[in-house]
């Protein structure tokens, strides 16, 4: 937990996901798709990816990726992300984040 709380520190937008999987990428490019410029950690390219991965899971993240952090605060994973965007609550978040300024 400690682990995941100082990789989200001071930024705006935290992903953790695994390169192969299509919904992290989905996640990544929607977010970038309003300018912002998420961190992205691929969880299957690190060598304690293994642990960060269980520590989601204890943290509710089902399944474990995508993992979308944004303000320092865990979000959820691609459900919830989707269901901000299409309630327009997704924008306004990053807004308050300052991971974009529009």
């Amino acid at each position: 937990m400690d682990t995941i709380t100082s990789m989200v520190a001071e930024k705006p937008v935290v992903i953790f996901s695994k390169s192969r999987c299509c919904l992290s990428h989905s996640m990544t490019s929607l977010i970038r798709s309003f300018g912002a410029n998420p961190t992205v950690h691929e969880l299957d390219e690190m060598a304690n990816g293994e642990q960060i991965e269980s520590a989601l899971l204890q943290m509710g993240c089902q399944p474990s990726v995508p993992a979308v952090f944004i303000g320092q605060r865990f979000i959820g994973g691609s459900k919830k992300i989707m269901s901000m965007h299409v309630r327009n609550e997704l924008v306004p978040l990053l807004k308050n984040a300052g991971a974009i300024w529009i």
